[in-house]
């Protein structure tokens, strides 16, 4: 967990050219890349550590394993900002891609996709589907997808393209299928098993309620999103946790001469009546108020928390609105499936469980209208087959798994949610059972206390936790990482996707467009953004 670094608040500045609003991952690339500026910034972390969702905590009493407890990989982070603030940060690359178990006419199996594909996976998938045309398919789409991506990654770090400029780049048939149509269609226009189509669809519906046939197209952009990293989409996992990559980011902000000061809860910021000439940012420290100046404000919580720090209301209807169960494990063994396959092949990346496409739909529906999906799909990460380093001394032989679960919505949780977590979690776990020899509550290891090792977060509760309206993990709906052809590219938070409707104040966070998921994308703009206009 990122430590605090003190700060003498009685002799602290009361001018900052910049002062970052919440101290997680964004906010501290921001502060890094503009204190290594020259420029003089404070960060500002209502919790008593910076952060964020990227931390590592522990998370069972007598265990000193380390879990990535909210966000748990990391997705778009360009090699250039890590070169760039010069960042400590061993990244490692899953040798599983994902396995996806199933039972059909009571024979169970498994498609297993490998990171590097070859012949296990062809052949995984002859045996799911009895021929070559479904592999054939899927590595026809992903190879325009892979097209799409080798377009778009190298943007992200630059001032915004036109989707014009994007689209005329990229082949016409993909550009429709990603961009322009629901997902849905063209995921059953290419695919014909249900599993194949449900594994494709997934990476559309990781934080964000959609079905794969909204005509808005979250989905769709959600999709680009995981898909678009680094140009590969490959999501890595950090060794050490979570945790690393912001002490590193923290280290490098402060290493520049960027100020961190935790336990300080922003309540107001406050410019002049037309936006311009700074603003005032009001913030407590559990014993009295303090108020600094700025030329520029960086936001890296969420438009909807922004606009009522501006003093603006909390509108409810606006309110963003996440969608996951995160469930951590702690486990005395890996439990062995029902496929025969090997649990340190099958776990080592995302196993998918009741994500057929039919079973995703159907989920959907059922959560849409109140009810929690009698079968709930979900996958599970197993990082410490990947990166053993964050088991303590005395679980050196045990593992970890992280299971986040799809079409969850905040509104699920709304009316009781204790009962409703309560048979998310039965569901969750019962996805896992069905594809297990044994069930995965007799692999479970137990704290101090003798309580079974498992905690579930449910959106409310990770509001709650980091102040994320609605448990929104991206802090909204995702935007396309390009600029509509006819905006207004006037200044440079314009031209970087960071603006607000004040001159002063700029987005850092997931909710600047190009943000969301761990990238630090919307830290590094936002800096840009402060930079070019001095």
């Amino acid at each position: 967990m990122t430590s605090d670094t003190n700060i003498d608040r009685s002799s602290a500045r009361r001018e900052y050219d910049v002062v970052v609003v919440g101290g997680g991952h964004n906010g501290l690339v921001s502060a890094a890349y503009l204190a290594r500026a020259g420029l003089s910034v404070l960060v500002l972390e209502r919790l008593d550590h910076a952060g964020g969702a990227a931390v590592s905590a522990q998370a069972f009493a007598g265990h000193d394993t380390r879990l990535s407890r909210y966000s748990y990989l990391v997705s778009l982070m360009p090699e250039r900002l890590m070169a760039d603030l010069g960042l400590d940060i061993a990244l490692a690359s899953r040798t599983t891609a994902s396995y996806s178990p199933w039972i059909r006419e009571g024979v169970a199996g498994g498609l297993l996709v490998e990171r590097s594909e070859g012949e296990q996976t062809r052949a995984s998938f002859r045996e799911l589907t009895g021929g070559d045309e479904e592999y054939a398919a899927w590595s026809d789409f992903y190879s325009g997808v892979g097209r799409l991506a080798e377009v778009v990654a190298p943007t992200l770090l630059d001032p915004l393209p036109t989707e014009r400029a994007i689209r005329d780049r990229v082949d016409p048939e993909i550009w429709r299928d990603v961009v322009e149509q629901p997902l849905g269609a063209a995921i059953e226009r290419r695919f014909r098993d249900d599993l194949v189509r449900g594994v494709v669809g997934t990476d559309a519906l990781i934080g964000t309620f959609a079905s794969l046939h909204d005509p808005t197209l979250i989905q769709n952009r959600c999709f680009l999103y995981h898909l678009v990293g680094n140009g590969t989409g490959e999501w890595r996992v950090p060794v050490g946790g979570m945790g690393a990559v912001t002490d590193a980011l923290a280290r490098s902000a402060v290493e520049g001469g960027a100020e961190i000061a935790t336990s300080a809860g922003v309540s107001a910021i406050r410019t002049s009546p037309d936006g311009h000439g700074g603003a005032e940012v009001t913030w407590h420290d559990g014993g009295r108020d303090h108020t600094v100046g700025a030329r520029f404000v960086l936001a890296n919580v969420a438009p909807w928390v922004l606009g009522i720090l501006l003093g603006g209301p909390e509108d409810p209807a606006a309110k963003p609105v996440g969608s996951q169960l995160k469930i951590n494990f702690l486990l005395d063994r890996l439990p062995e499936l029902r496929s025969g396959r090997d649990p340190e092949v099958a776990f080592a990346g995302t196993l998918h469980l009741a994500e057929e496409f039919s079973r995703l739909e159907t989920a959907y529906t059922q959560a849409a209208a109140g009810r929690v999906p009698s079968t709930l799909p979900g996958e599970v990460y197993c990082h410490s087959l990947t990166d053993p380093s964050i088991l303590g001394a005395s679980d050196e032989d045990r593992h970890t798994l992280t299971y986040f679960g799809l079409h969850t919505p905040t509104s699920l949780f709304d009316v009781d949610p204790g009962a409703a977590k309560a048979a998310a979690v039965t569901r969750a776990i019962a996805a896992l059972n069905a594809h297990l020899v044994e069930p995965i509550e007799t692999c479970v290891a137990r704290d101090a206390h003798g309580n079974p090792c498992i905690e579930a977060k449910i959106p409310q509760e990770i509001e709650a936790d980091l102040a994320m309206p609605g448990g929104h993990i991206f802090h909204g709906d995702l935007e396309w990482p390009w600029a509509p052809n006819r905006s207004r590219l006037e200044t440079p938070a314009q031209q970087w996707g960071v603006q607000t409707n004040l001159d002063a104040v700029l987005l850092c966070g997931s909710g600047a467009r190009r943000g969301g998921a761990v990238s630090g994308i919307g830290g590094h703009n936002a800096a840009q953004a402060v930079l070019a206009s001095l």
